[in-house]
């Protein structure tokens, strides 16, 4: 074998096979319609997407109600400037506010307000049931162990640990 042809052999890309293609395509559409109908179910109930849900939700659970703007980002798996975005949104709604960090003047807390925390409390059940209902309902217990573990598998290796990595909390 010649060196030109091991070179554009090496470079040829490797084509799904028919059946990943189906897999990959059923993905693609499962995730695209599960986004929108959450997106659908929290415009309804709350009037926000779920990005925004997603990020109340981590203040709720976090300490004192409050992470550091680049921790939100980061828990979120969004860039920087689509948090900044999202945070001013939700504190034009007086579900959220922005306090500086004391122990450095560049970091800024996101800390979910008393009117954020009701609004989840209203919110949640519709949440939950439109969770339940387009997930977990429609697959076994074995299924909903093996879609966590799946997922689970496709989060960490999309998520590499050395430096320099291109993640959306670091742009």
């Amino acid at each position: 074998m010649n060196t030109a042809s091991a070179s554009a052999s090496a470079e040829e890309p490797r084509w799904l096979t028919d059946e990943e293609q189906l897999v990959w395509r059923s993905y693609i559409e499962a995730s695209t319609l599960l986004e929108d109908h959450l997106d659908r179910q929290l415009q309804r109930d709350a009037g926000m997407p779920h990005i925004y849900y997603g990020l109340l939700v981590q203040l709720a659970e976090s300490p004192r109600h409050r992470l550091r703007m680049t921790e939100l980002a980061m828990s979120a798996k969004i860039t920087r400037s689509r948090l900044s975005h999202a945070i001013a949104r939700l504190e034009k709604n007086g579900w959220v506010r922005r306090e500086d960090c004391p122990s450095d003047k560049r970091g800024q807390f996101a800390v979910l307000t008393e009117e954020g925390h009701d609004v989840l409390r209203r919110t949640a059940p519709g949440h939950v049931t439109a969770v339940r209902q387009a997930v977990f309902e429609r697959l076994t217990p074995e299924q909903q162990k093996s879609l966590g573990e799946i997922m689970r598998i496709l989060a960490e290796g999309l998520q590499p640990a050395e430096a320099g990595a291109d993640l959306p909390w670091l742009r």
